[in-house]
């Protein structure tokens, strides 16, 4: 409503000061038809003129008041979506252009006839190109800016921003994160783009129950750390999202945001490696608090199962880690003692070789 009122407050003034404007423009010209309607005013022509103007104005923007500022309302709601980086750029960038289109008007302007309307046309598609240019350079003036910012701001002891812990889809089903969250080992905000979300969403609607149950778990999860645990949570919204593969898009967004990549996902954890792109690998962080088990040490497991190999069985300590045992099928369902022959460590876990203790002492 108040927008309708200040399009009709808009359409009156210019009205009234059109009119007024041609009237003074055809008394100059002195047209034969015009003189005759300005005597039939009594000599009050300029004001008879912006009276009409500006009732003219006033009902052709009432005609138009409704569906404008309807656009406008969809503009500013669109505006509002994008992120705050986004618009900054954008503005730089349409700066840019409006200064260009400045140094070019005086020549334009001397152009007969199509002068004024020209430079109109250059100010308006400079301005254009401007704004695509800053936006599709966003994270260059993002890393600029920053750079300024650092270079300028004065020396401090502790961290001058708040560092972003990027989660992909598999930490989020994993469920580890919101105990690590807990324990408080997690410092600055956690970002969780958009796209994660869908992703989760479309896992959660799957026809295969194992997968909705993955999917329903993250969504719980995340739930969890919004409302229970002492986390900053940000939910990332970008409005000029590009298709693309989760992992793409999670290397791009942490380049964007130099924040960092929270994952158990081997294969992202080696691309991000190769795009220079800090990792906070969580199979990592378990395996770094595990029990250290160095070859020699004697330890009790009950074997469960058989191993892939002849003859092996398999057996697991109380964090997971699973024990391969030589000569250990003929030992499934039993607890006994086993010789640490050898420790395997990588980022998909751990993996410990051992041997029945009393065929060492047998031997």
């Amino acid at each position: 409503m108040i927008m309708k009122r200040v399009i009709q407050s808009l359409g009156l003034l210019i009205g009234a000061l059109l009119g007024e404007q041609l009237t003074n423009w055809q008394s100059s010209s002195e047209s034969p038809w015009m003189g005759s309607l300005l005597s039939a005013s009594s000599g009050s022509g300029g004001t008879f003129s912006a009276i009409v103007g500006a009732c003219a104005g006033f009902l052709f923007a009432t005609s138009i008041a409704t569906p404008l500022s309807r656009a406008l309302q969809r503009g500013i709601d669109r505006l509002s979506g994008y992120p705050i980086s986004e618009l900054l750029s954008g503005v730089v960038g349409l700066t840019f252009g409006l200064a260009l289109s400045s140094f070019l008007y005086p020549f334009m302007t001397d152009i007969p006839y199509v002068g004024q309307v020209l430079a109109a046309g250059t100010a308006l598609t400079l301005g254009y190109a401007g704004i695509r240019v800053g936006t599709r350079k966003k994270d260059e003036i993002g890393e600029w800016l920053s750079a300024r910012k650092a270079a300028d701001a004065p020396k401090a002891d502790g961290p001058r921003y708040e560092e972003h812990k990027i989660l992909d889809t598999s930490v989020i089903i994993d469920g580890r994160i919101a105990d690590i969250c807990k324990t408080g080992f997690i410092e600055g905000t956690l970002v969780i783009p958009e796209f994660v979300l869908e992703e989760l969403q479309h896992i959660a609607d799957s026809s295969d129950l194992l997968k909705r149950n993955r999917g329903r778990r993250g969504l719980d999860i995340l739930n969890k750390i919004q409302k229970e645990l002492d986390v900053r949570v940000l939910i990332y919204e970008d409005a000029n999202e590009e298709p693309g593969e989760v992992d793409s898009k999670l290397v791009k967004l942490a380049k964007a945001m130099q924040g960092k990549v929270v994952t158990n996902d081997f294969n992202l954890n080696k691309v991000c490696e190769l795009q220079g792109v800090s990792v906070l690998n969580i199979n990592d962080l378990a395996n770094a608090v595990k029990p250290v088990v160095l070859p020699g040490e004697e330890i009790v497991v009950q074997v469960i199962k058989d191993g892939k190999e002849h003859g092996q069985g398999v057996a697991y300590l109380d964090d997971g880690t699973m024990i391969v045992v030589e000569g250990g099928r003929d030992f499934i369902g039993t607890t006994m003692e086993v010789l640490v022959t050898s420790v395997l460590q990588t980022s998909a876990g751990r993996m410990i070789f051992a041997k029945p203790k009393l065929l060492e002492k047998a031997l």
